[in-house]
């Protein structure tokens, strides 16, 4: 993600304001384990892939701006990635990072 702030002890998500604690060196093997069992899913609780295509469930304000995201918005080619906006994707050309409990798939 491109909008996070490091903080001493913790790191922080700019758009949303989601504080994570840092974590031990990424050269540590549980580290790696964790990464691999990683699933996500929707907010219906089916498991997401890269290149998915979801649709939203509810209306999202983005924040910083005045424009607001739709219910059922469909978002294609998703791409998952770390942390707590576990969704990138593109919206009417606009870079944007989604949690997973706000999607179903399509």
């Amino acid at each position: 993600m491109e909008d996070v702030l490091t903080h001493a002890a913790r790191y922080e998500c700019a758009t949303c304001g989601h504080e994570w604690a840092r974590e031990a060196a990424p050269e540590a093997p549980e580290a790696e384990e964790v990464e691999a069992a990683r699933v996500v899913k929707d907010a219906n609780g089916n498991v997401l892939v890269d290149g998915d295509s979801v649709t939203l469930i509810k209306d999202l304000k983005l924040k910083g701006s005045s424009e607001v995201l739709k219910q059922g918005t469909k978002v294609k080619g998703i791409r998952l990635v770390d942390g707590d906006h576990e969704i990138d994707c593109k919206i009417d050309g606009s870079s944007i990072a989604l949690k997973a409990c706000f999607v179903k798939k399509a």
